[in-house]
């Protein structure tokens, strides 16, 4: 199955007719939705036994949303038919079939049901004068309505809606009430959550980046700019619109259906150095891929750049979901530029990728001491006893270079590009899990936070010395920082970093900062150990 393929959920016109009818009548509460408890009742008239069904949501609700829009129901319908017919849901039948000549399947009394809701919906409409039904996700006005101060359940019918309602009740209060938005992370939008998983690619200049993008979309993107020298002189953001066109940064970062918003902190010399590339392509339907300008090295090293080019990139690294190193065998050395960007992508260890790209450079003996020169320099930088994977290939639309590998170092690389498509087709499966992970690692991030300014403000005396005080706490910020893991048996680890927490804290008065709140701390740790386990049991497959 390819990833963002179209052929999964796709039907003849005549054939969306009908599922377009079956499909309004499941969704219960009109949100666009089928949620578990819809499909009970819906998918059960199919007469399929429940080891079946479960399967088919399964392989339905691949994402783990805990919902099936209607492109993911037409795919269900699709395998239901397959199922009557005997067939046994596994992935040789995705990738054997051809899903849009499947007839839909029988489903037993459904027309008379239909009827019977088409003439009660009917009468109900004459008595309420004719007013439609809501179609939007109620979800969509939490961020905006001032007066949502408690988000009823019933209007939850995904995860990513539950993680919205938890971070609007207990999770944004505690940022807000410690300033988490000035020192860790922004506070978070409604696009935040509903955004599109992003694959960032880092790396110096010209070991592929642009090219590999390319090489996935299997054609260029507007303002893609590709050479030896520094090219890419932009953070580019590649993702889906309904026409090509380039978007300035300064345009995106102000638009409330991107998530973008919290780029704007770092002024308008990053975002005239910021632009997002639109164009239809069925891959961008599910992933958007960043390209980073080359990391400098070398002399290039002292032009400083107008804006924190490591902050950008940690910014994003927290929005994505996989980050790709690049190197190409002639630039293997990790510059002091390239070290800081490295450094910054810490607590993000398992979204790292390196790719060794144009690997068909070099033969097979040269390869092998390349890989061992790359292992060892990035063994220095990332600091972590486990061993980094690293792709090795040529990502780009030419053969490989047969004459320098030979036909051994074909075969490896195309097992390894293999190997990384099948990483990146898995992202959209793994989105909505690691959603819920950087949430949760955003909860703990802000508890602990919360803490730290707590700590500081108790520390402060009543009336004389204020200033004096204030000074001694910023000078001695580690030790601080090891009253408060002590206080409240915090691990270590889990503490930021103490020179970037020192440069903000000092515009502050510490005298304003709030006192600790129990009841906002026991809010958050009722999230963590309850609302958001019950949150996953509620939105698992309904049949298990």
């Amino acid at each position: 199955m390819e990833i963002g393929s179209g052929r999964i959920g796709s039907c003849s016109k005549e054939h969306q007719k009908i599922y377009q009818e079956w499909f309004n009548f499941a969704d219960s509460d009109n949100d666009g939705r089928i949620t578990g408890n819809d499909a009970i009742k819906f998918f059960g008239i199919s007469n399929l036994s429940r080891p079946d069904l479960k399967q088919v949501w399964a392989t339905a609700d691949s994402k783990r949303q805990g919902f099936l829009g209607f492109k993911e129901f037409v795919f269900a319908m699709q395998l239901v038919s397959l199922a009557q017919e005997g067939h046994q849901i596994s992935h040789d039948l995705l990738n054997g079939d051809d899903f849009e000549n499947i007839k839909p399947p029988v489903m037993e009394g459904l027309d008379t049901l239909i009827m019977r809701k088409k003439q009660s919906s009917k009468s109900i409409s004459l008595e309420s004068n004719g007013s439609s039904s809501n179609q939007t996700s109620p979800a969509s006005q939490w961020f905006s309505s001032k007066s949502s101060k408690k988000i009823s359940l019933s209007s939850v019918t995904s995860i990513i809606d539950g993680l919205k309602r938890l971070y609007l009740q207990k999770l944004k209060p505690l940022e807000v009430a410690y300033h988490f938005n000035d020192f860790v992370s922004p506070l978070l939008t409604n696009s935040d959550f509903d955004a599109k998983p992003m694959v960032m690619l880092l790396g110096q200049y010209s070991t592929g980046k642009t090219t590999f993008i390319k090489h996935l979309l299997k054609t260029s993107y507007p303002g893609a700019h590709i050479g030896p020298e520094p090219t890419t002189d932009r953070f580019v953001v590649v993702m889906s619109g309904t026409d090509e066109r380039s978007v300035p940064g300064n345009t995106i970062a102000v638009q409330a259906d991107m998530p973008f918003s919290g780029l704007t902190t770092f002024g308008t010399a990053f975002l005239s150095k910021f632009e997002c590339s639109q164009m239809p392509h069925p891959l961008l339907e599910h992933v958007t891929f960043v390209d980073t300008p080359g990391v400098l090295s070398g002399e290039k090293q002292r032009t400083q750049r107008a804006y924190d080019f490591t902050g950008v990139t940690s910014w994003f690294a927290a929005k994505c979901d996989l980050i790709l190193l690049l190197f190409d065998p002639h630039k293997l050395d990790v510059s002091d530029e390239f070290k800081r960007v490295i450094y910054s992508l810490r607590g993000h260890d398992d979204k790292i990728r390196v790719v060794l790209n144009k690997a068909d450079q070099v033969d097979t003996q040269q390869l092998m001491r390349v890989y061992g020169a790359l292992m060892w320099s990035l063994g220095k930088v990332l600091n972590t006893p486990e061993v980094v994977r690293v792709y090795i290939g040529s990502f780009n639309d030419k053969p490989v270079n047969e004459a320098a590998t030979g036909p051994i170092g074909k075969e490896l690389f195309e097992k390894e590009q293999e190997d990384l498509l099948s990483d990146l087709k898995d992202i959209p499966k793994k989105a909505c899990d690691r959603r819920i992970n950087e949430f949760v690692k955003r909860a703990r991030a802000a508890k602990i936070h919360a803490y730290i300014i707590a700590h500081l403000k108790k520390e402060m005396p009543a009336m004389i010395g204020k200033a004096k005080t204030q000074q001694r706490l910023i000078d001695n910020l580690e030790g601080e920082f090891g009253k408060v893991q002590r206080d409240h048996h915090l691990p270590p680890g889990d503490f930021p970093n103490v020179e970037h927490f020192k440069e903000i804290l000092s515009g502050y008065n510490f005298d304003k900062f709030e006192k600790l709140k129990p009841k906002m701390i026991q809010a958050v740790d009722d999230m963590l150990g309850y609302d958001i386990p019950e949150l996953l049991k509620t939105f698992r497959n309904p049949y298990d």
